[in-house]
């Protein structure tokens, strides 16, 4: 289909038109591929928490750092089932499970993870998952049981990558949304800001995402929320107007993807929120927790939405627009 073929140049352009004309632009495009006011709401569920042996600046469930999150095993299917339950009555279409895991093993726990997935979808529900790498026999397993998406950041830029993470490659992330997209799932990939980038690196991010082909279905938009005892501890809270920029430039670069407004929402006002929405988002987690960092509850988001207007995404209804993500 007709991809555009952006240059960094461009995509620097967009993020740095001044901040009223980029939100005007950014609400024109939204208007002419999604439905106003429609914002797909998602839930995030820790299945497997902390004793990661990656070193992910920003993750407190890295087993090298000293944070207080606490490791937690496997959970079983049925306790999964319950939050997903849970989920539903709270207005998400979608539950996303997570795993601190390097990669995906062929074992008894990734055959669980199946069960969950079969489970959840049984509920007509959507169901993403983030667990790392994975091969591409693995995420066509994964898609056979009913998988819906597939989440794996790149985080930031390939030239800043090595600041924040040493143990896997950015081609290592590549690879890993490659063998998500063969296997026919969507894909759902972004970043993270506030990790002490350059306005470069958060440029470069969204520029290798747009040489996707298609481009990736989600992308999740995160502020850093610094957590003691992780290397970024001490960075300071994103700006707001930071969030609202990266949002617009997304979804002028990307104009038919989902764009999450993710982690560091706790932190953020309702005007700020509502600003991020005019910039193009239409796709939030709901829930109490963002994996381990504190979340807005169900009833605060709705109540957030029936002041703004906003209506919850029903499930299955139009994200799937692959090769005509142009």
């Amino acid at each position: 289909m007709n991809f555009k073929d952006w240059t960094k140049e461009e995509i620097m352009e967009v993020y740095n038109t001044p901040l009223m004309e980029l939100i005007y632009k950014a609400t024109e495009v939204h208007k002419q591929h999604h439905t106003v006011g429609e914002v797909q709401v998602s839930s995030l569920v820790s299945i497997k928490t902390g004793g990661c042996v990656e070193d992910c600046a920003y993750c407190p469930q890295a087993a090298r750092y000293h944070t207080e999150v606490k490791v937690h095993k496997l959970m079983s299917v049925p306790e999964v089932d319950t939050l997903a339950e849970n989920a539903k009555r709270g207005g998400a279409s979608r539950v996303c499970l997570g795993a601190a895991w390097r990669e995906v093993r062929d074992n008894r726990d990734f055959d669980t993870v199946l069960d969950m997935v079969k489970t959840i979808n049984q509920k007509g529900m959507e169901v993403c998952a983030t667990l790392g790498m994975l091969t591409e026999d693995q995420a066509k397993r994964l898609a056979e049981a009913g998988l819906y998406a597939y989440n794996h950041n790149l985080d930031t830029s390939e030239e800043n990558y090595g600041n924040i993470i040493t143990t896997r490659t950015y081609d290592d992330r590549l690879n890993t949304i490659n063998h998500a997209r063969k296997a026919g799932l969507t894909v759902c990939s972004g970043g993270i800001i506030g990790m002490g980038e350059k306005v470069e690196d958060r440029v470069g991010m969204l520029y290798t995402l747009s040489l996707l082909r298609p481009y990736p279905e989600s992308v999740p938009i995160n502020a850093l929320v610094a957590v003691e005892g992780t290397p970024l501890e001490e960075q300071p809270p994103v700006p707001i107007w930071d969030m609202v920029r990266m949002i617009a430039t997304t979804r002028i670069v990307m104009p038919k993807t989902a764009v999450r407004l993710s982690a560091g929402r706790l932190n953020m006002s309702m005007e700020g929120q509502a600003l991020c929405f005019m910039a193009g988002a239409n796709s939030i987690f709901a829930g109490e927790k963002l994996l381990t960092t504190p979340n807005p509850l169900y009833n605060q988001d709705m109540e957030m939405f029936k002041i703004l207007g906003l209506s919850p995404k029903k499930a299955f209804s139009g994200e799937v627009f692959n090769s005509e993500l142009a």
